[in-house]
């Protein structure tokens, strides 16, 4: 019993928001299926002060961002992200004064991530979401449920994948990006940096960076405000 308590993940979740809920959600489900407590989760921090002190399934908001800085011996991860602001992240998670090495992968127990794929810290891959062979996904990087990643995949940094997105092999996505519900990608293309891929898009060719495209096939629609 001492062992199973000393490998306990003690984990802090930044917002309040949709995302940071699901977060928890995942949680208590990852501890359920084991059968004990592999995370503990501490708390929410959120720079809004209307949610200060609220309780969330029984997990308080502590505080701001920045008191993550004090809160020793805890691992976190960033819920905070919207087609509003995704391009913003690397801003908002600087307000915890944090090291990358602070932050923890969370990943749903139904999801299906092959052992080759890599994963970079603070990303969160939600249910049923499948990532197959070679596929490489950076830092902060949130993959909603029901998205389908394919072989040979490289997502930048910060990038959001919502729900039922679906990457053909060996396509390259940038930083900051954001790709809409139910949206398609064609292989072996790049998206850029900062780029919007509207909702049910389907995308067949290269998209350049700070680029919004919609429709089918997708088209260029206005330059990303960042």
């Amino acid at each position: 019993m001492d062992n199973v308590m000393n490998d306990l993940k003690r984990i802090v979740i930044l917002g309040t928001g949709g995302n940071s809920l699901d977060i928890l959600d995942t949680i208590l489900e990852i501890n359920d299926r084991a059968g004990r407590k592999v995370y503990e989760c501490v708390g929410f921090l959120d720079d809004n002060e209307t949610s200060r002190d609220k309780v969330f399934r029984g997990v308080r908001v502590l505080g701001p961002l920045a008191a993550a800085r004090d809160m020793q011996g805890c691992r976190f991860v960033n819920g905070i992200g919207s087609p509003a602001n995704f391009h913003k992240k690397d801003f908002i998670i600087s307000g915890t004064g944090l090291s990358l090495e602070r932050f923890t992968r969370v990943i749903h127990p139904t999801a299906s991530v092959s052992v080759t794929a890599e994963i970079g810290p603070g990303t969160v891959i939600f249910q049923n979401a499948t990532i197959t062979s070679n596929v490489r996904i950076g830092n902060h990087v949130v993959v909603l449920p029901n998205s389908v990643i394919s072989h040979d995949v490289v997502i930048g940094d910060y990038t959001c994948i919502t729900g039922g997105a679906c990457i053909s092999g060996g396509t390259s996505i940038g930083k900051f990006s954001y790709l809409g519900t139910n949206c398609s990608i064609i292989g072996n293309i790049k998206i850029g940096d900062y780029c919007l891929i509207g909702m049910g898009s389907v995308v067949l060719g290269d998209v350049a960076d700070n680029s919004v495209v919609v429709g089918n096939p997708a088209k260029f629609l206005r330059h990303t405000r960042h």
